[in-house]
């Protein structure tokens, strides 16, 4: 199984097209994780070619992906669960916002978006994993998703895949 992990698309926006190296991953991936901040209802649409999707809704999404998804969701998988949301809020970092959204639901790896920083750590037990953005770098050195893969569904791979051309 191949999972492809992406949020703070900001489409059109800040593309207009997913770049070549996403669309690379997207080709074969099996579900597609969005942690929000879509831009608009083009970016779900064409995204649902490739795979299923499951994501959240983000700070900058409008009415008609507010009801399509929601704030925060557990995605099931054999031997993982997954919190997905995106982060944004007030007080507090991104990642303890985060966090703080599943804190009393058991989960294996937290997956959220908002700062558009790669992240990809260990909290006690718990994995936190930013995959940063595919089209809005901001002031990071690369553009970022991620990849979760699996060939048997017990063992679990996590990785972010960085490049420097988002065309």
């Amino acid at each position: 199984m191949k999972i492809v992990i992406l949020g703070d698309t900001h489409m059109p926006k800040m593309g207009k097209k997913f770049p070549e190296r996403l669309r690379k991953e997207l080709d074969n991936a099996d579900l597609i994780l969005h942690t929000g901040d879509w831009q608009t209802i083009d970016v779900v649409e064409n995204l649902s070619v490739y795979a299923p999707i499951k994501g959240v809704v983000g700070n900058v999404d409008g009415e008609d992906i507010q009801k399509r998804f929601p704030e925060k969701l557990i995605v099931e998988l054999p031997s993982l669960r997954i919190g997905l949301t995106h982060g944004h809020g007030r007080g507090k970092t991104t990642e303890k916002r985060a966090m703080d959204t599943f804190k009393d639901e058991p989960i294996d790896l937290l997956i959220f978006g908002h700062s558009h920083i790669p992240i990809h750590r260990k909290v006690g037990d718990l994995t936190i994993f930013n995959p940063g953005s595919p089209t809005d770098k901001r002031r990071q050195p690369h553009y970022s998703f991620g990849l979760l893969k699996s060939s048997n569904n017990s063992e679990w791979v996590l990785e972010h895949v960085l490049y420097d051309d988002k065309n």
